[in-house]
């Protein structure tokens, strides 16, 4: 029988979602935890990978178990008993045998936090921003992003994908109610390694007023990493949720 489970967590403790050898991760922390519960050898396959210290409002994972699980809630408190304070896990529910957390996934949101103001509360989770960015301008050239499905000049390099087709259906800067903050909110139906934080590195020099628009959509046009923007920090990006 396959489960899924439906979990958050705070990405600076972790070196990424998957599995290392010498290295403290999401998934080896997952599967240690349902091991012990379980009593018996346990893996987890997550509906992404996300990089050192990327945070994920909602990640769906699922794995496989000989006999029924009777009290789901039961080993939901016993693995938030296991995993630390850096993991929350919500809900366990049975899936159909051939439901794959990663592959059924139609689509996945990420959300990039900027905050242009010094903050002793959010700046281990939010992007310090200059004064002065353009986001008229970054608006203006992420929606080029709808307009194109080849992505490797956002794409890091020397990895195992297999294509750099992406299919974004939103990519927008939007205020944070409130605040002085803004947030980048963009949607796909996948992701290559590192993508968001390339995209949002470039969107910046775009507001620096150090890149055009039209520039931008020749970097695109490209498909050279090389002539892409900065990869923005890992801590103010986060998987934000995955829909099936």
């Amino acid at each position: 029988m396959r489960y899924f489970m439906r979990l958050a967590y705070r990405g600076a403790p972790f070196h990424g979602w998957q599995s290392q050898p010498g290295e403290v991760t999401v998934q080896e922390t997952l599967e240690k935890a349902l091991s012990v519960v379980l009593r018996r050898d346990m893996k987890i396959v997550g509906a992404g990978r996300t990089d050192t210290g990327v945070n994920a409002r909602m990640m769906i994972a699922h794995f496989d178990v000989d006999t029924p699980i009777t009290d789901a809630a039961k080993l939901v408190r016993g693995l938030n008993s296991l995993v630390g304070k850096d993991i929350a896990v919500y809900e366990i529910y049975e899936v159909d045998a051939d439901k794959h957390a990663r592959f059924d996934a139609t689509s996945r949101t990420y959300h990039y936090y900027a905050l242009p103001e010094k903050s002793p509360f959010f700046h281990p989770l939010c992007w310090k921003a200059p004064d002065g960015l353009d986001y008229g301008k970054m608006n203006e050239a992420a929606q080029l992003l709808l307009e194109t499905d080849d992505f490797t000049s956002f794409a890091k390099l020397h990895t195992d994908a297999k294509t750099n087709i992406c299919k974004v259906t939103h990519a927008r800067w939007h205020k944070v109610a409130d605040t002085d903050g803004w947030v980048f909110v963009i949607t796909a139906d996948r992701f290559l390694r590192n993508m968001v934080r390339a995209v949002v590195g470039t969107l910046v020099e775009v507001g620096r007023g150090k890149m055009s628009v039209e520039e931008f959509k020749a970097v695109i046009d490209r498909r050279d990493r090389c002539a892409a923007g900065t990869s923005m920090p890992g801590h103010a990006l986060y998987l934000w949720e995955v829909t099936y």
